[in-house]
């Protein structure tokens, strides 16, 4: 029975795969479609126990939503729009701040609502609606610090501030800069970087008092300029810049900022095959740049290299095609467990997350004539704690492709750490990553290969199964799994093969669907070399 179901999840885990070859690199933890369309912005919060949430704008109002436990994803608390209905609903947008969530859409009169999330995840506590002398809707809101940035409102069309240092639930009205409208900013330190969408310019402005903003320097986003927000990344010397109009193909730029007296363009990036899709919203975490790109979904991109931004992942949330459109993926954010919250204007909020990429051989399967393995398999890894007594901190389940030798492994639990790899095939030892353990980040692109040295293995506990390429495996042969390659291994295996069993059997080895003589070598031969598992 236990062989028929690892039968069983090796085909399922193969129909996923050629069913979602239109992904890379990423998965679907959950999407939840429960309100009136159109979604709009998606932003998070962190509740001090650690616990996630995802807040996403839909047309009637604003859901918050408990990503915590990738099994149980679900709606916690939700705060209607000031009014339902009306066409200006269609833009929502949150910031958060202590424990407040601020939200701002176009609708008249609608003021920031303010939401206390302390509640939390009994429910959240809608505070009041906020509405300042002058001040009656806006297009989008930026945070840093204790201090909110209202962009394109109706007072001034520019960039308010409102301070909350004093008391959260009733903003002050701090300075404005309103040379020109801003459809969106982003706030380092006390730096704006605005974008001006209907000039084609970005605006940097200087925020440090509060209360008279002034410009530094402007420049436009040429070509096809249309820029609809900017994102900094954390050295402050390149500026990313997203093109929602203008002229086609509309794509995200980056600038080398260093010198605000001599800013310079770096690069030009686009979806790799796609020059149709409009880019929107752009997030910065670390290395990597997380793009919403409308009909072409959720993008992540390498910008290690500024001159070379390079994509590494991407889910496509709007599968259907990838027209110059303003549907698909609008709004991005990515939490410290790794979990990205993606807003889809017809379809709500994903919840995705990347795969942790492991190389792996299994020794009786590897044909080096043909440089692959005989067929497919599947394979547990573990992430486990580097100190005694080693706990398993998360585990999952994944098919080593026979090609590639690549296992795309769903690690939902873990979060950044210093932890052993460790994997277990049906009757291959137990294998441990490199003594000291790995630095697994998962708010990026994470890979493994067991197969280039025997040193990426505790103890350099693997077998060397060719030379050119050289490249090693993972010891077969412990299909009692007792943690040693020994006699009552070789006798298991000798018995099924002098009964000439067949089909997807542990004692087969060699992943033929065979028990043979050949399986029967293997496990004379590890266990002649008193084969077993090393671990710290």
């Amino acid at each position: 029975m236990k062989r028929s179901i690892l039968f069983i999840l090796i085909l399922l885990s193969c129909n996923i795969a050629f069913s979602q070859l239109g992904n890379k690199n990423m998965y679907l933890l959950s999407n939840l479609n429960n309100h009136d369309t159109p979604y709009s912005a998606v932003w998070g919060y962190v509740a001090p126990d650690g616990r996630e949430y995802a807040i996403l704008g839909c047309f009637d109002g604003t859901s918050f939503v408990d990503i915590t436990d990738a099994n149980n994803i679900h709606q916690v608390g939700f705060v209607p729009s000031t009014s339902p209905g009306n066409g200006n609903n269609l833009w929502r947008e949150m910031k958060t701040y202590s424990h407040y969530a601020y939200i701002v859409s176009e609708v008249t009169n609608s003021g920031i609502q303010i939401v206390d999330l302390q509640y939390l995840p009994d429910s959240v506590h809608y505070v009041k609606k906020f509405l300042p002398a002058g001040y009656s809707s806006a297009h989008s809101i930026s945070q840093f610090g204790p201090y909110l940035y209202v962009n394109g409102a109706s007072i001034g069309q520019g960039i308010t501030c409102y301070d909350l240092t004093v008391d959260p639930e009733t903003p002050i009205k701090r300075g404005a800069f309103n040379n020109e409208y801003v459809h969106d900013c982003r706030v380092f330190n006390d730096t704006i970087y605005a974008a001006n969408i209907y000039s084609g310019k970005v605006s940097i402005i200087n925020a440090v008092n509060k209360n008279s903003m002034n410009l530094v320097t402007q420049f436009s986003n040429l070509p096809g300029a249309g820029p609809h927000n900017t994102a900094v990344t954390a050295d402050r010397k390149h500026l990313l810049v997203t093109d929602e109009i203008g002229t086609a193909p509309y794509r995200l730029k980056i600038w080398n900022i260093e010198d605000l007296g001599n800013i310079t363009f770096e690069s030009v990036w686009q979806p790799t095959g796609i020059t149709t899709s409009i880019v929107h919203n752009v997030e910065v975490y670390g290395k990597y740049a997380l793009a919403a790109h409308y009909s072409a979904g959720i993008r992540m991109i390498d910008i290690n290299n500024p001159y070379l931004p390079t994509e590494v992942a991407w889910y496509d949330t709007y599968p259907s095609n990838n027209n110059q459109s303003y549907e698909g993926c609008w709004g991005v954010y990515m939490f410290p467990s790794g979990k990205i919250a993606v807003s889809d204007r017809s379809t709500g909020l994903y919840v995705v997350k990347t795969f942790f990429n492991v190389k792996t051989i299994f020794e009786g399967y590897y044909n080096p004539l043909l440089n692959n393995m005989n067929a497919p398999d599947t394979v547990r890894a573990y992430l486990r704690s580097t100190s005694s007594p080693f706990g398993i901190v998360d585990s999952a389940i994944a098919v080593a492709d026979n090609s590639t030798f690549n296992c795309e492994f769903k690690f939902n639990n873990a979060y950044a750490g210093n932890y052993y790899l460790v994997l277990k095939q049906r009757n291959c030892l137990e294998t441990w990553s490199t003594a000291g353990g790995i630095n697994y980040d998962p708010m990026g692109i994470m890979s493994y290969n067991f197969t280039d040295s025997d040193t990426k293995a505790f103890g350099n506990n693997m077998v060397q199964v060719n030379n050119i390429p050289s490249t090693f495996a993972l010891y077969s042969g412990d299909v009692n799994n007792d943690g040693t390659v020994e006699l009552s291994d070789l006798v298991y295996v000798s018995n099924d093969a002098s009964q000439f069993v067949s089909g997807y059997e542990t004692a087969d080895l060699t992943g033929n669907n065979s028990v043979n003589l050949e399986d029967m070598l293997i496990a004379y031969n590890n266990a002649s070399a008193f084969a077993e598992t090393i671990k710290p």
